[in-house]
């Protein structure tokens, strides 16, 4: 497990100074934790104090990321789960999560593991159980897929690939202006891993859906998202909702894979900000 870095303690440390209630953010593949500080800015301002945990071995920029490739590659998801649950551990209150696309297989993770009192799960990837695989979700992993490979590689968008399985949604202008000031090399690994996870008993992408401390659970996905469409969100919340605890479903009418990142970011954060503020105060 990778070392909790100087940044992500501070982080740590004015968390617990505040005494506010944590909402911990996890991003996905092809991102850095960055992409969430508008996010963050808005939790805050509504009362909490929020962290953004990087992936092992994470860049601080994009330029620099850009640069160095070759980090992100080995990257796989227990990795990634078990440093972020590091982080969780060190807080003095239980948070809440919220992540996006592979962030969202993660937070799911983690709250299996009992570490969350409310979880939001935006595009979430796959995981364990989750059977559909639609023809757009199959497209835009294929950079990574389509070459056995990239496995063990750092593999980036070509702003083509990242137009189809991010900013469909979206004008050119801003499609073009997302990949320029987002857009990372991704590890292979995690792609694999949930393209394997149905055949593979011991795979790390699986969530304990049962686990009675779970928590509220909310799933959001992008009506017009390529990479998760509702097709495996919706699976996901079917096997989700076995749990004892709340478990919810939306649809976000119009918006694709970057609804995180894109114009329309604040009417999703506002969604996830009024589920966490049901179950948990400020």
């Amino acid at each position: 497990m990778a070392d909790i870095t100087d940044y992500e303690t501070e982080q740590i440390d004015k968390a617990n100074a505040s005494k506010r209630s944590p909402v911990v953010f996890v991003h996905g593949l092809w991102l850095l934790p960055s992409s969430w500080d508008r996010w963050r800015a808005m939790f805050d301002d509504a009362g909490y104090t929020t962290l953004a945990p990087a992936w092992p071995d994470d860049p601080n920029t994009v330029e620099e990321a850009k640069q160095h490739p070759e980090v992100f590659a080995h990257k796989t998801v227990g990795q990634i789960a078990d440093h972020v649950e590091a982080v969780i551990g060190k807080l003095e209150k239980r948070p809440a999560l919220i992540g996006h696309s592979f962030g969202g297989l993660l937070v799911q993770i983690l709250a299996g593991r009992g570490v969350s009192d409310a979880t939001v799960a935006i595009d979430p990837a796959p995981f364990r159980g989750v059977l559909p695989l639609p023809i757009s979700s199959l497209k835009s992993a294929l950079p990574v897929l389509g070459n056995p490979a990239n496995h063990g590689r750092a593999v980036p968008l070509t702003y083509e690939q990242f137009r189809f399985a991010f900013a469909n949604a979206v004008s050119e202008d801003e499609a073009k202006e997302l990949y320029n000031t987002y857009a990372v090399p991704g590890s292979g690994v995690p792609l694999f891993q949930a393209a394997t996870a149905n055949l593979n008993p011991w795979t790390e992408a699986k969530v304990k859906t049962k686990n009675p401390d779970r928590g509220p659970l909310l799933i959001l996905d992008g009506e017009k998202d390529n990479t998760v469409p509702w097709a495996i969100a919706n699976a996901s919340y079917k096997k989700q909702k076995r749990n004892k605890g709340v478990t919810e479903i939306v649809k976000i009418p119009g918006r694709g894979h970057s609804l995180t990142i894109d114009h329309g970011w604040r009417e999703v954060a506002d969604t996830a900000r009024e589920f966490v503020q049901r179950f948990i105060k400020r």
